[in-house]
């Protein structure tokens, strides 16, 4: 993986280079690491490879290196997708300017290792129903599950894992033993799935309005089928305000999966279950 940029290590760079220091450590993968890269008037240099000063960089933007320039990590197909830095250094990323990940308060990978806590993942196969940036995924690994099979409908949200330094390396072995990343829809695939074959389950889908098949009652009765008994959920909803939204999305989806068979809980920003042992 190429080095990546952002604003403030552009600006630090240049802010070196303008007082004459010649070497400056920083990081090039968000926050990930440390290194030092070599400094002078035209170019900077990383690993031996000498790489150019962006003519404009831009704040919420994070840059690769394609082999011949930076260019923003990016992409537009039926909608633009972008990868946007973090005060926290794992980036979140955004489908046309809505962000996917919490950040206002804590880091979105943070955020992903307190959920996945509460499937308790150590020895368990777990279904990670929209696989996003994998920071899910990466905390399931972290915390000894024996297998994670993870859906992602879009293939341009895969491209992004590919380049951020957060997301689960799938080139390593012990990744790839563990991890499985299908590129398909869990609203059509969870038919696909043997019974009983879970031990836990992670459903980060996007908005209600987005996405209104994967809180739907019969998704939730997929997710159940394919549940073992006491197998645990967590469900994330968001916190949507219902005097504006006229919605009450949490309690609305913690309905429908005691309808499906679980004992829930409302916890933070999302519903945790456990499958009844019947």
């Amino acid at each position: 993986m190429g080095p990546l940029l952002v604003l403030k290590v552009h600006e630090a760079m240049r802010a070196a280079l303008h007082d004459g220091i010649a070497e400056l450590a920083c990081s090039v993968d968000l926050d990930r690491s440390t290194t030092t890269v070599k400094l002078d008037a035209t170019h900077w240099a990383w690993q031996g490879q000498q790489f150019p000063y962006l003519e404009s960089c831009k704040d919420r933007t994070i840059y690769y290196w394609t082999g011949d320039a930076f260019q923003p990590v990016s992409r537009y197909t039926t909608s633009l997708i972008k990868l946007v830095p973090t005060d926290w250094g794992p980036p979140t990323f955004e489908i046309d300017g809505i962000k996917m990940l919490p950040t206002a308060k804590v880091s979105p990978y943070a955020d992903a290792e307190r959920k996945v806590a509460l499937i308790q993942p150590r020895g368990k196969r777990v279904l990670d129903t929209c696989g996003g940036l994998g920071y899910f995924a990466s905390w399931c690994l972290q915390g000894q599950a024996a297998s994670i099979l993870s859906y992602e409908k879009n293939p341009d949200v895969i491209w992004l894992r590919g380049l951020n330094p957060w997301s689960p390396q799938m080139d390593s072995s012990d990744v790839a033993a563990r991890l499985t990343l299908t590129q398909g829809d869990i609203a059509e695939q969870i038919a696909t799935l043997p019974g009983e074959s879970f031990d836990a389950i992670l459903h980060d889908p996007p908005r209600f309005g987005i996405a209104g098949e994967l809180y739907s009652q019969v998704f939730y009765d997929y997710l159940a089928r394919v549940m073992k008994r006491k197998g645990r959920l967590f469900h994330y909803t968001g916190t949507p305000n219902k005097l504006t939204s006229g919605r009450d999305v949490p309690n609305e989806v913690a309905k429908r999966l005691r309808q499906s068979g679980f004992d829930v809980k409302l916890n933070g920003d999302g519903v945790v279950g456990i499958k009844a042992d019947f």
